[in-house]
Parts: C-alpha cells; sequence; structure tokens
C-alpha cells in the first residue's frame, strides 16, 4: 500500500465521501475487533488490542462529526490518513488497521452518487 497515493485519494474526496468511507472503515475494524475477545462478557483476550481499536474508532467518529460540520479546525486528511496506515511498532495492530482499511476501500465506490436530502 502506498500512503501518499492513498492521502491523495482521501484528499480527492467529497466531504460526504471521505465520512462514507471512514465508516466502512470503522465497520471493518469493529469485525477485526471481534478476534480480541472470547464468547463471554468478561473475556476479554487481547485487552491491548482493543484498546487500540477503542482508540482509533473514538478519534474516527470525531472526526467524521467535524468533517459533517465543516469544523476547519479538524485534523487535515494528511494527518489522519497517518495515523491510520503508517507503519506501527506492533505489527499485529497495524495488521488489523490494513485489512479493515483495504475491505472498507474494496467496498466502497466513489462512483456512488451520494444524495443529500433538503426540505422544501
Amino acid at each position: 500500500m502506498n500512503l501518499q497515493s492513498e492521502i491523495q485519494y482521501f484528499g480527492e474526496l467529497t466531504a460526504p465521501n471521505q465520512a462514507r468511507l471512514l465508516t466502512l472503515f470503522l465497520h471493518e475494524l469493529s469485525v477485526e475487533a471481534r478476534g480480541t475477545y472470547g464468547p463471554q462478557p468478561d473475556q476479554v483476550v487481547d485487552g491491548a488490542r482493543l484498546r487500540f481499536i477503542v482508540e482509533i474508532v473514538t478519534r474516527l467518529t470525531r472526526f467524521i462529526e467535524q468533517l459533517l460540520s465543516d469544523d476547519h479546525n479538524r485534523p487535515q486528511d494528511e494527518v489522519l490518513l497517518r495515523m491510520l496506515l503508517a507503519p506501527r511498532g506492533d505489527k499485529t495492530a497495524e495488521r488489523l488497521v490494513l485489512n479493515a482499511y483495504r475491505r472498507a476501500i474494496q467496498g466502497f465506490d466513489s462512483n456512488d452518487t451520494t444524495v443529500t436530502m433538503t426540505t422544501r
């Protein structure tokens, strides 16, 4: 994966499409998170990775809210993508993120029309 081309691609998307892509990524990341806990509610088998995923979810949901409300104080696109896709010391965490991102990109069709409903 070429980080710079991913940054460029993301930056060329409209705000609604950026939000759609990040929402798909969050869904895929939640699928990855399922591997961090067992069948019982109190069975966390990989607390460090679960905490890592929760941190990413927290940051991304805030970014999406800022994006949709046109908050210009949000992090730059490049900062966000580097936070997600840059190499990590924890290779398992890196793999979780990259797997989720690849599936999100594959499921994302930027040619889809994003419709904004307005009332008259």
